[in-house]
C-alpha cells in the first residue's frame, strides 16, 4: 500500500471472443440456445412484446462487457478473473473486456466499479479487502448494501519466505531472532492495511513479537527486493512459488487453513500454534441496481465459469483454492466479515497506524 493514494491508468485487453472459444464452449453455447429457443416456442412467448427493461433483459448482453479487474496485469488475481472471463464469454455470448484498474490496495478498481451504469456491461473483482478499507476511510461506500455481488470466485494461497541463504531455516528462527531484538527484523508487503499486511501484523501479535513493516505498491516489487536481500522476510501470495522451486526462496510457512498440496511440507500459522488464517476469497460483482434478471444471466454465468475445467486447471496453476459461493450466499459472506474485520481494526490499531504512515 503506498503511503497515499495512487493513480492508475487503465490498460485494457480482450480477454475472448466466442470465435475464439474452445470447440467444447462453442458447444455449450449452441446448446445453451437451442435449448431457450425451443421453451420460448412451447411456451409461445417467443412473439410476445415485452416491456421495455424485460426486453433489453431478454436480449443481454448485446456488446461486450467491460470487466474491472483492481490489480495489475498478470498477477495471481488478475490471471484466474482472466480465465473466468474468458469462459463467461462463450456462455453469455459476447467478449469480456478485462481492464486493470491498480492502485490504492484494490480500491481505485472497485470505486469505479461502484461508480459505473447498472447495466451489466461493466462488472468487476471486488476484493474482501472492502470491507477493511470501508472502515477505514479509504473507499467511500458500505460494501453490505452499495454493490451487487454475483459470486465468490477463489481464494489465494499467502506464504511467508525468505532468500536461500537467509539464515532462518524456520519459523522458530525467525521468531526467536524476533525476540532477541524487537523490531529489527524487516519485512516485505504489498500495502499498508492490505491482506499481506494485515496478516503479517496478526501473526506478530500472536507470537508476541515486533516487526519492521516495509510497505510497497504491490507484490512484485516486494518479491523483487527480498530476492535482492534487501528485506528480510516476504509476505505474500503464491508470488513466492516459482522461486521457492527453483531453489530462490526458502518457504517457512502458509497462512490458510490446510496445507497448499504443491507445497505439502510446509506448515500452516496454525499449525506451528499461532491461529491464524488468511485466504482473502476473491469476489466478482456489479454496482448496485442491476436488473434481476441480469443479474440472473451473470449469476449463472459465473457459476458455471467456476465449475469449468478451463478455470480449475489456472486456480490450481497459481495456488488459488475454489471456494465458490452464489451471489446472495457471497454476500451473507461479505457482512460476516465486515463485523470481523471492525474487532481486528480496533485490535490491530489499523486506523492509527493509515495516520502515521
Amino acid at each position: 500500500m503506498p503511503h497515499g493514494i495512487p493513480t492508475a491508468s487503465p490498460t485494457a485487453s480482450l480477454i475472448a471472443s466466442p470465435s475464439e472459444l474452445p470447440t467444447s464452449l462453442a458447444r455449450r453455447r449452441l446448446l445453451l440456445g437451442g435449448a431457450a429457443t425451443a421453451v420460448a416456442a412451447a411456451t409461445g412467448t417467443a412473439g410476445l412484446i415485452l416491456p421495455n427493461g424485460a426486453r433489453a433483459a431478454a436480449a443481454y448482453p448485446e456488446r461486450p462487457i467491460k470487466f474491472i479487474c483492481p490489480w495489475p496485469v498478470g498477477g495471481t488475481a488478475d490471471q484466474s478473473m482472466r480465465a473466468l472471463c474468458q469462459v463467461a464469454a462463450g456462455l453469455l455470448g459476447q467478449s469480456v473486456v478485462v481492464e486493470n484498474q491498480a492502485g490504492a490496495s484494490g480500491m481505485i478498481g472497485t470505486k469505479a466499479l461502484a461508480r459505473a451504469n447498472p447495466d451489466g456491461y461493466t462488472i468487476g473483482q471486488i476484493p474482501i479487502s472492502v470491507t477493511r478499507f470501508s472502515q477505514l476511510g479509504m473507499l467511500q461506500l458500505d460494501p453490505r448494501t452499495e454493490l451487487t455481488y454475483l459470486a465468490r470466485t477463489s481464494g489465494q494461497t499467502f506464504g511467508i519466505a525468505v532468500p536461500a541463504n537467509s539464515r532462518f531455516h524456520t519459523l522458530q528462527d525467525v521468531i526467536a531472532a524476533a525476540k532477541a531484538d524487537p523490531g529489527k527484523l524487516t519485512y516485505a508487503h504489498a500495502g499498508i492495511g492490505g491482506a499481506t499486511h494485515v496478516g503479517m501484523e496478526q501473526f506478530a501479535m500472536a507470537a508476541g513479537v515486533k516487526f519492521n513493516a516495509i510497505a510497497y505498491k504491490g507484490g512484485a516489487q516486494a518479491l523483487q527486493d527480498v530476492l535482492a536481500g534487501q528485506v528480510d522476510l516476504l509476505a505474500d501470495s503464491s508470488s513466492w512459488a516459482p522461486h521457492v522451486e527453483a531453489g530462490k526462496l526458502r518457504l517457512l510457512a502458509t497462512w490458510g487453513e490446510q496445507r497448499t498440496p504443491r507445497f505439502a511440507s510446509t506448515p500452516t500459522l496454525k499449525e506451528l500454534g499461532y491461529n491464524v488464517v488468511v485466504e482473502a476469497p476473491n469476489g466478482i460483482g456489479a454496482p448496485k441496481g442491476l436488473p434481476p434478471a441480469i443479474e440472473k444471466k451473470l449469476r449463472e454465468a459465473f457459476r458455471a465459469a467456476v465449475a469449468s475445467n478451463e478455470f480449475k486447471a489456472v486456480a490450481a496453476r497459481i495456488d488459488a483454492p475454489v471456494m465458490y459461493l452464489d451471489g446472495p450466499d457471497y454476500k451473507k459472506y461479505v457482512s460476516t466479515v465486515y463485523d470481523q474485520e471492525t474487532q481486528l481494526i480496533q485490535r490491530l490499531k489499523l486506523k492509527e497506524m493509515l495516520q502515521q504512515s
